[in-house]
């Protein structure tokens, strides 16, 4: 069987110390058909050149995930965002290549990723896209386990990996996330299938409703029009794909013996707690309210919902 022609997007901003990481671990995965997007959204750091210098090899990655590999270096071809235009980038066993597309804004997950999203599909035709967080390592075995399991049934439009904790109190084995269900009578409108008794978590293959965006895999023929929905620009764009998805009449499942491990909240945490959590709450209303029916009678509901919440995130934190 001919193998399946896979492009990886990783969306960097001022985080080269973990795209490098996430790159490293890429470059060694046992699948022989991929191409690597790194998408720079106006980075005000050095991330251009650190990615430059990892790629002639003069900077060597070598963490407790991510052993170096002396496959350096890495054909690297750089285009700004108005000047896209068609380059051979796919790498091989042999070869490794790398595009860098240098974005002249910061425009947040959603547009960030959908440049590359329309650069794949005009001059590539790959047969997935994988969106990846650069804050993440993969294991060598991940996108093959998840290609395997989506070309065999052809009803499936989205994969997702097992998520690991990168570091949860020096732990690596803590699952962060395994899928995921969509409860719009609910603030936030979706929760973990771990908190389900449902669900078999044993399971090699697990439907659900969506997985996280940070490892994301989408058949070409399932991408939306529009692709990510650039109104959301921080999170739920995830949540909103796998919702399209499903009203196409696709499966949306995780693949357990697909591990990532997830450096969690990173982007996150470059903002201030109060923003982050105004954020949060924002963005999730904002989900809601576009796939909820009568959502302005519901909220006096989800505003109480959000009370509560809070109180006992605050109450916890002083008992703790």
């Amino acid at each position: 069987m001919t193998e399946k022609l896979v492009t990886i997007i990783l969306l960097n901003w001022n985080g080269y110390d973990d795209t490098l990481e996430a790159l490293e671990s890429l470059y060694q995965i046992d699948y022989p058909c991929y191409n690597v997007i790194v998408v720079d959204n106006h980075s005000t750091n050095d991330s251009i050149d650190k990615i430059t210098e990892y790629a002639k090899g003069n900077i060597h990655v070598q963490t407790e995930y991510t052993k170096y590999c002396e496959n350096k270096p890495i054909e690297l071809t750089s285009l700004r965002e108005d000047e896209l235009k068609k380059v051979d980038y796919t790498s091989t066993p042999d070869k490794k290549k790398l595009l860098l597309i240098e974005n002249y804004e910061n425009y947040g997950f959603a547009r960030g990723n959908n440049i590359a999203i329309d650069y794949t599909l005009k001059y590539d035709n790959p047969d997935y896209v994988l969106l990846l967080n650069n804050d993440t390592i993969v294991d060598a075995n991940f996108l093959k386990n998840m290609i395997n399991v989506a070309s065999n049934d052809q009803s499936i439009g989205i994969v997702g990996p097992k998520f690991y904790y990168y570091d949860y109190d020096n732990a690596h084995d803590k699952i962060w996330c395994i899928g995921s269900v969509v409860d719009l009578d609910h603030f936030p409108g979706h929760h973990s299938i771990m908190e389900e008794e449902s669900y078999d978590l044993t399971q090699k293959v697990i439907e659900c409703d969506w997985v996280s965006g940070a490892g994301l895999l989408i058949k070409k023929e399932a991408i939306p029009v529009g692709y990510l929905d650039t109104s959301f620009f921080f999170g739920c764009e995830d949540v909103d794909l796998a919702m399209q998805v499903k009203s196409k009449g696709y499966k949306v499942v995780t693949v357990t013996d697909s591990i990532i491990w997830h450096k969690v909240g990173m982007s996150r945490h470059k903002n201030t707690q109060l923003k982050t959590e105004y954020n949060h709450i924002k963005t999730n209303l904002q989900f809601i309210k576009k796939h909820k029916k009568n959502y302005y009678l519901n909220l006096p509901k989800y505003l109480c919902q959000i009370a509560v919440l809070y109180l006992k995130a605050i109450k916890n934190k002083l008992t703790d």
